[in-house]
């Protein structure tokens, strides 16, 4: 079924594998943000049970569950417009994941790039998990039904795999009971690179912190990070075209075109011709404008865990009343007995 027949309902998660940055919030919750604005329900997930394909120190696993929930809170996502939840706390993923890995065939798992960028040479040491953990994540989108999922570049792939099951199972049952998914995928930053190399991602796993800017930076720590963040020697250009070859200036100038909801055009139309070290001062300002306040946010949800307790809790409770009749209705279809 297409996601015309359905209720508009977006899904998306993230780990909580800590060290949440401005790559998540612009390649991601930005994008969630605005979309609990659109005519959709929105579900937004702190995906733990995805965390622990590889090995997670469970004291450290509950401090960043609480504090990828503080970041998504003071982003700007509502719980009283979204549901807001950490996926073990909702059963049914972890129960629809398991008709999907008897939908699923072993060479489309085989197929994730992901598995390997991360299996890397020694596969054999992975976790089953980490092999599988595609059709938990066609679960955690599929037991809402949802119609969108922005994702970036990299989880393209992933979303395709989703759509392959339910058309899979939608066949094998003879039903029309999973929708196919569809992907956004928009912004300037959909994907922020490193800040000391344009041509790798900004990713927590650097060794420079340099490297990125920590939703949890203060606003000297932000300031000072774009003042060092690597560029060349050339004044930006008037136009687009002429950030190609220069990824250290794209990458700087996307950024502030996403955080001031810019396109790259019409930021380039203002700052072309400057050179780096007036264009700096100019991003630095904005990027401060607009993180500072976020990170103060988050360093109050903190210091209560127990309120983001009782608001995971409580989007829970909201999530089963979709998850629960979707589930039931998917082993029926199946042939279990209830």
């Amino acid at each position: 079924m297409s996601p015309s027949d359905f209720t508009p309902r977006v899904f998306s998660g993230i780990q909580p594998s800590g060290d949440l940055h401005l790559g998540n919030y612009l390649g991601a919750i930005k994008r969630f943000v605005s979309m609990q604005e659109d005519a959709y329900e929105t579900v937004y997930c702190m995906v733990d049970l995805h965390a622990i394909t590889v090995w997670q120190d469970p004291a450290a696993l509950r401090h960043n569950t609480r504090e990828l929930a503080a970041g998504f809170i003071a982003s700007g996502i509502s719980p009283e417009k979204s549901i807001l939840i950490n996926q073990s706390q909702v059963p049914e993923h972890a129960q629809l994941a398991w008709i999907f890995n008897c939908v699923a065939r072993m060479g489309w798992m085989k197929r994730m790039t992901q598995f390997k960028d991360k299996a890397g040479k020694n596969a054999e040491a992975a976790s089953l998990g980490l092999f599988g953990y595609p059709a938990l994540m066609a679960a955690d989108i599929l037991v809402y039904h949802a119609t969108h999922v922005p994702v970036g570049d990299d989880q393209k792939q992933h979303l395709e795999l989703t759509r392959d099951i339910a058309t899979k199972f939608n066949h094998d049952y003879g039903v029309d009971f999973f929708p196919l998914t569809e992907p956004v995928i928009k912004g300037a930053a959909t994907r922020v690179m490193s800040l000391r190399d344009g041509a790798k991602k900004m990713s927590k796993s650097d060794p420079s912190d340099a490297s990125r800017i920590n939703m949890t930076d203060d606003a000297d720590t932000i300031a000072k990070k774009i003042r060092k963040a690597k560029t060349d020697p050339h004044a930006l250009p008037s136009e687009a075209a002429g950030l190609e070859d220069r990824p250290e200036a794209r990458n700087l100038v996307n950024i502030y075109a996403a955080l001031n909801d810019q396109t790259v055009e019409a930021v380039l139309a203002e700052v072309g011709g400057q050179q780096f070290g007036t264009f700096k001062p100019l991003l630095a300002e904005l990027a401060v404008a607009k993180l500072s306040p976020i990170s103060q946010e988050m360093a109050r949800l903190m210091a209560d865990p127990a309120e983001i307790d009782r608001i995971l809790a409580r989007g829970a409770g909201q999530a089963r009343e979709i998850t629960v009749p979707i589930l039931e209705k998917t082993y029926e279809i199946v042939g279990m007995v209830r």
